[in-house]
């Protein structure tokens, strides 16, 4: 886990909380050192702190996902607007919480967000042939006519739940639900973008043209 927060009681309290839980702990006291470390995608999650010194966490999320990083993101904040959770929600993070908040409930979250990564990333889906395409869950891989497209977690999670249903148009709604765990995890707005990400990574080997949309509904990809 990587911890981010300026505030050194919370950090320190954080860390020895999620040490004494197991995990293996990193923790820095702002923007830009949080940024360089969860850029390095060797982490299973992040606790962001928003209002940090150097770099803000919402900034911080955002060149995350920008740089193609899927790193589950646990944002806190002393603010509890619903117009707040709105934007780092759409800027991709995985989960909000309110300071003062229970540790207790800091942990639950963050095992619920784990969970729904590995739901979304397919570990016990079946392994998908269209074609020349070619998705496997177990791997986590996926190959057009043998050559790998490289895919982050959550563009891999997004084409796995498209090529599952061939054939069949996949509402936007219903891959917020599949890919980010939950309908009111994201906005849709985040599904154009992951799509748009996919696409220009598949027509890289010449295989864009499986994955189409559905205008003013969702997304499908086409069997042979």
């Amino acid at each position: 886990m990587l911890v981010v927060d300026d505030e050194p009681g919370i950090r320190t309290a954080v860390a020895r909380g999620l040490t004494a839980e197991g995990m293996e702990v990193v923790a820095v006291a702002d923007g830009r050192a949080g940024l360089e470390a969860a850029l390095t995608g060797s982490f299973d999650a992040v606790v962001l702190d928003i209002i940090l010194p150097g770099l803000s966490g919402y900034r911080v999320l955002e060149q995350l996902r920008a740089a193609g990083v899927d790193t589950p993101v646990l944002l806190l904040s002393a603010k509890d607007g619903e117009f707040d959770q709105a934007d780092g929600l759409d800027l991709g993070a995985d989960g909000y919480l309110v300071k003062p908040f229970a540790f207790v409930v800091l942990v639950a979250q963050l095992r619920a967000i784990l969970r729904r990564r590995d739901a979304a990333l397919g570990r016990t889906g079946q392994r998908v042939r269209l074609g020349r395409l070619l998705v496997d869950p177990a791997a986590r891989s996926v190959s057009w006519e043998g050559d790998v497209v490289e895919l982050s977690p959550r563009e891999f999670a997004l084409l796995h739940a498209l090529a599952s249903r061939p054939d069949t148009a996949v509402a936007k709604d219903e891959l917020l639900r599949l890919v980010w765990g939950d309908e009111q995890a994201a906005s849709r707005n985040v599904v154009e973008v992951y799509v748009g990400y996919v696409r220009r990574k598949l027509d890289a080997v010449g295989a864009g043209h499986v994955l189409k949309t559905v205008r003013g509904y969702g997304y499908i990809v086409e069997s042979p």
